[in-house]
This record gives C-alpha cells, sequence and structure tokens, in this order.
C-alpha cells in the first residue's frame, strides 16, 4: 500500500550535511520509505496523502543514554554533584522498581511520554531487578518505542538495598536475556552500572557473555573527576578508565558510553579506533557538576557521537531541549577556552540526536529507502514569520523555541504512533 506524507522534509545526511526538500513527499509503502520526491511520480500518483502544510518533517529523535527509573524524580536535587545525588536520589528511587505494579505504572508514563517528545528510538538503563526490566520494555514496545533496554549489573559500591551479590546478578541476567527473546523492537543491552559498581569477577562474565552472544554494551566513562578517581583506586592495574571495560572485552563497536566529559586525548583515540560510540549528555553533565564534555573536539575526530537526554541527572525528556543544551554548553566550553571552535552547530546537533543513534542501532542514513519510517512533525508554523529565513535557520529556531505542544504526528517503524 503506497502513502506519503507531505512538507517539509529536512534529514541528517551527516554531522555537516542537512538534506533539505521544500514541499515535498516522503513516500512509504507498507510503512517503508519509499522515496523522497518533489512531485509524486505517475507509478505513484494512487497514494494517499497526508498534508501537514509548512510543517517541518525530520527524522524522529534517537536518546541514546537515559535511566528509566529515575523519570519520575526529573529535576530533583539539582544542588548536588553526581555521587552524591546517586546515594541521596537516584538509589532510593530505582529501589523502588522491585515492586512489579509500581513499576508497571511508572514505566507505561515514561513509554508514552517519549512518543510524545517525539522519540522513538532509545538505549535505556532500567534498574537491576530483571522482573521491572521486562516491564519496561513491554510498555516501551506496546508504545512503539524501539532499541535497547539494559538490566543494570551492579554488585558492589552501592547500597544494601540495591545491591546484588555477583552470583545473583549473573543468573539474573541470564534469566532476563532468556525473557527477552519475545520481543521485536526492544532488545536486550549488556549495562554495568559503570566500573566501580561492578566487581572484577562480574565484569569478566559480562564480556565472555558479550562475546559469546554478540550482545551490545553501554555503560559510563569518565563522567566525574570524583568517579575517574575511584575508578583508579579500584582497578589500580588499568592507567586509565576506558581500559577497564577493554579489559574485560566490553569497550568495541557495539559499546555505548555516555558523558566522556574528561577523555583526554588517548581516551579519545581508542573510542575511536574500536569505533566506540560516546554519548553526549549536556544537561546532566551541567546539572550534576561533572563539567562540559569536549564533543566539538570529538565530531571533528569523527567519532560516532550520539545525544542523550540522561534523564534524570538531566532535566528534561525532550530531545529538543537536549538538542539546544548541547549547543548552549558548547558555546560556553568555546567561551572559558576562548576558541570558537568548540561550539558545534545545528547540523550537529540534529545528527547527533538522530543519524548516530540510528547507526548504533543499525539503520541507514537519513530516511533510508527500504527501512521503516520513524519521523516527527514539527510545526513551526506559529512562530513570526521571517523574511527570507532557511530552513537551516527554521530547524535552529524550533530546536530552541518548540516543545510537544507543537509535535503534529510521530511515526515509528512505519505506523503513526501520536
Amino acid at each position: 500500500m503506497l502513502t506519503a506524507l507531505k512538507g517539509n522534509i529536512l534529514e541528517a545526511l551527516s554531522p555537516d550535511i542537512l538534506g533539505v526538500h521544500p514541499n515535498s513527499y516522503l513516500v512509504l509503502e507498507d510503512g517503508r520509505v519509499a522515496g523522497i520526491h518533489t512531485v509524486l511520480p505517475k507509478s505513484m500518483g494512487e497514494a494517499a496523502v497526508t498534508d501537514f502544510g509548512g510543517a517541518l518533517i525530520l527524522q524522529s529523535f534517537a536518546d541514546m543514554h537515559l535511566h528509566g527509573p529515575q523519570y519520575e524524580i526529573t529535576g530533583t536535587g539539582m544542588d548536588k554533584p553526581l555521587l552524591q545525588w546517586l546515594e541521596a536520589y537516584a538509589f532510593p528511587t530505582e529501589a523502588k522498581y522491585a515492586d512489579a505494579d509500581y513499576a508497571r505504572k511508572q514505566y507505561r508514563i515514561l513509554a508514552h511520554d517519549l512518543i510524545q517528545n517525539g522519540t522513538t528510538r532509545v538505549a535505556m538503563f532500567s534498574s537491576l531487578h530483571t522482573d521491572a526490566t521486562l516491564i519496561l520494555m513491554e510498555e516501551l514496545e506496546k508504545a512503539g518505542v524501539t532499541g535497547y533496554v539494559g538490566k543494570v549489573n551492579m554488585d558492589r559500591n552501592a547500597p544494601p538495598y540495591l545491591c546484588e551479590t555477583t552470583e545473583e546478578s549473573e543468573k539474573e541476567t541470564l534469566r532476563w536475556l532468556e525473557a527477552c527473546k519475545r520481543f521485536t523492537l526492544v532488545k536486550p543491552i549488556l549495562t554495568p552500572r559503570f566500573a566501580p559498581s561492578c566487581s572484577d569477577r562480574l565484569l569478566s562474565f559480562l564480556g565472555k557473555l558479550k562475546a559469546e552472544r554478540n550482545l551490545p554494551v553501554q555503560s559510563h566513562l569518565s563522567e566525574n573527576t570524583g568517579e575517574i578517581a575511584l575508578v583508579a583506586q579500584l582497578f589500580p592495574d588499568c592507567p586509565q578508565y576506558w581500559e577497564v571495560y577493554d579489559k574485560y572485552g566490553l569497550f568495541d563497536r557495539n559499546t555505548l558510553m555516555a558523558h566522556c566529559v574528561h577523555s583526554d586525548a588517548r581516551e579519545r583515540t581508542a573510542m575511536r579506533m574500536r569505533d566506540v560510540h560516546p554519548v553526549h549528555c549536556a544537561s546532566s553533565n551541567n546539572s550534576l557538576m561533572s563539567g562540559i564534555s569536549p564533543v566539538a573536539q570529538m565530531l571533528r575526530e569523527e567519532q560516532a557521537v550520539c545525544l542523550g537526554s540522561d534523564v534524570s541527572g538531566g532535566t528534561t525528556l525532550s530531545m529538543l531541549r537536549t538538542m539546544a543544551n548541547s549547543i548552549s554548553s558548547s558555546k560556553d566550553r568555546g567561551s572559558m577556552m576562548q576558541d570558537q571552535s568548540q561550539a558545534i552547530s545545528i547540523e550537529q546537533a540534529y545528527y547527533m540526536a538522530t543519524g548516530a543513534g540510528q547507526r548504533f542501532l543499525g539503520h541507514g542514513v537519513g530516511f533510508a529507502e527500504g527501512e521503516p519510517l520513524h519521523a516527527v512533525v514539527l510545526d513551526d508554523t506559529g512562530l513570526p514569520k521571517l523574511p527570507n529565513i532557511t530552513f537551516r535557520e527554521r530547524l535552529l529556531r524550533a530546536v530552541y523555541r518548540l516543545d510537544d505542544r507543537h509535535i503534529r504526528a510521530v511515526y515509528s517503524e512505519g505506523l503513526r504512533r501520536l
């Protein structure tokens, strides 16, 4: 069945190239992209057209780092640095997800709100609770959110009420992976919370599991100076933080590493050589006083940088706000260093919020032909009419001024979800 969306189509073709298709048709065949045309070809003349007028049709967003159980405390405790914030707010909240009914209620809200904000692809941390993690995956899949979810592993340096034994962590991880086979849109990702929360034995177990089953991995890297010092103390045989993950086979092209605020040239080179995907989380880097990531430098080095809201260290689920925060924080870094090259562009922010995540998840560039449609329709027509405004300028203005109230439609896996 042929259908088409009509509007102003913008696609992220690379970190530096914005594909612009004014007043064009995004043609679908059975929900899969069949091409973009300024005029419908005769062979597609009978396509049912949904006309969005002057609105912007964008790739939907890929939030590649967020903590599902923390969504309910978004904006709470923003006066504390990372390690203190975890102890005071994040850990007590995550402990509540031992209750499956509570988890169901909260995760249903989260799944709904992701779609409301135009996010259809994720890489998400659950808690360490197997049953709650499966509930999260169920609720995301029902809402139309795709991607990866991980059961958190942590067998040390955590409160007693939120810490597994090594044996429990291994056993529950295997039980979780077995139960994940029923999902089609949401897949498992191994999730050592961060190196300090995992013993050598647990990291070794996860590395072997990754190799045996070809599983992706997500964790944290060089977010905070206190965290880095703790890693050095716990793993004295590893000169740098990244080498802990590398030692156990958890650092390659199927790996997401969130933050990378304090990654020096050697650590960044290791990420680039192994095609590890850094995930930039500007909002939480600022809120938890971790610092400002050298994201522009990583992009110049051709790192595959993704974008993450990092709810709830980050203060918003909106990837529009996350893009705006990323641009603004990069300018702050540029001001501090008196170096304008530290600032990122709207093209780079849009690519990090869409295309980079698509790449990690195994999809093509932009609105890739043959792939199920993932799109968000953003209506900026209520903003002041400016003479000669370019589509690039419209996108930048939309990122700074619009929110979920301006999202007219969301498509995921070829289906309209909103």
